[in-house]
């Protein structure tokens, strides 16, 4: 069942079209990452999921009924890049009081709150003011008061941000805890490292308009090359074969493009009947990261054309 359904939104400052005519899904239980270069219009769209903002045209659904912004945002929870904290407030009492705005009691606040504080390691930050915590510890914060009313959809945008590679483990470990226990997970990030480890699904966004939507490994299989790595000891000196070109070579390793026509199995028949020792023969997957530049790019490409040749 999905949890979040987009239908042809489309929001417009003035003569720019923020978002235009986006439309995606998101399954429960799910960890979806949202994804796009700076200005692609990921903001407003999570201000439109949110109800910040509301959409010019489209429809949102939250849990397969129209979305009610006043109603439904006691089961979202928003982090968002920046800060949302009161500096001057202990954390303590900052913690509870946006706890008991989500709708919880004081007692089941203080309980969550106590619950989530030991498990993060910040039993003793009761009466520090948020001014005097670094940017990692101000993260960790953030992150508590984001999840702690148990809601049903968790909006993270750079979460990691400031956070030390220990920290960094911690809070991915809690995503992956709270998705396993039911809660949907949009993840924004510019780290295509982080969303190919935490993330399901991916929509790609640029310049208003959603570009690319699919599974990390649907994605990864759609935008390979037919690369190959071959590691293996007595590679003749000379290699020259129809089937494939050589891209790089080092020492006992090979990259190597195979043709449209032919077949991986042809490869390794080939070094083997050249007494090859084959160790290791892998497909060679493109990354997020390479996808999402030579997308970004040929979108960026083909608008310059356009405005050029109108």
């Amino acid at each position: 069942m999905h949890l979040l359904q987009l239908q042809n939104l489309k929001k417009y400052y003035a003569t720019q079209k923020a978002v235009d005519d986006i439309s995606f899904s998101i399954k429960e239980g799910s960890i979806f990452g949202l994804l796009g270069p700076n200005g692609a219009g990921k903001t407003t769209l999570l201000r439109m999921i949110t109800g910040i903002f509301y959409p010019d045209e489209g429809e949102i659904l939250f849990d397969g009924k129209k979305f009610n912004p006043l109603n439904d945002n006691l089961y979202i929870g928003y982090m968002p890049e920046e800060r949302g904290l009161y500096k001057k407030m202990k954390i303590g009492e900052q913690a509870l009081y946006l706890a008991q705005l989500k709708g919880l009691s004081r007692k089941d606040a203080m309980e969550k709150i106590k619950y989530w504080f030991i498990r993060l390691g910040m039993e003793s930050w009761w009466n520090k003011k948020v001014e005097d915590l670094s940017k990692g510890m101000s993260q960790k914060l953030q992150f508590v008061t984001t999840v702690l009313h148990d809601p049903k959809l968790i909006i993270l945008d750079e979460p990691f941000s400031g956070l030390d590679p220990v920290n960094a483990n911690l809070i991915k470990d809690e995503i992956f805890e709270l998705a396993k226990k039911g809660s949907t997970i949009i993840f924004s990030t510019h780290r295509m490292e982080q969303v190919e480890e935490i993330c399901n699904h991916i929509v790609l966004v640029n310049q208003g308009k959603k570009i690319l939507d699919g599974s990390v490994q649907s994605i990864k299989q759609q935008f390979k090359e037919n690369l190959f790595r071959i590691q293996a000891s007595n590679i003749p000196d000379v290699v020259n074969h129809p089937s494939f070109t050589i891209i790089s070579r080092k020492d006992d390793e090979l990259t190597v493009k195979i043709n449209e026509s032919s077949f991986s199995n042809e490869v390794l028949q080939y070094f083997i009947h050249q007494n090859s020792s084959i160790e290791a023969f892998n497909e060679i997957l493109p990354s997020l990261n390479e996808v999402f530049i030579r997308l970004v790019e040929g979108t960026r490409m083909s608008r310059q054309f356009q405005t050029v040749t109108a």
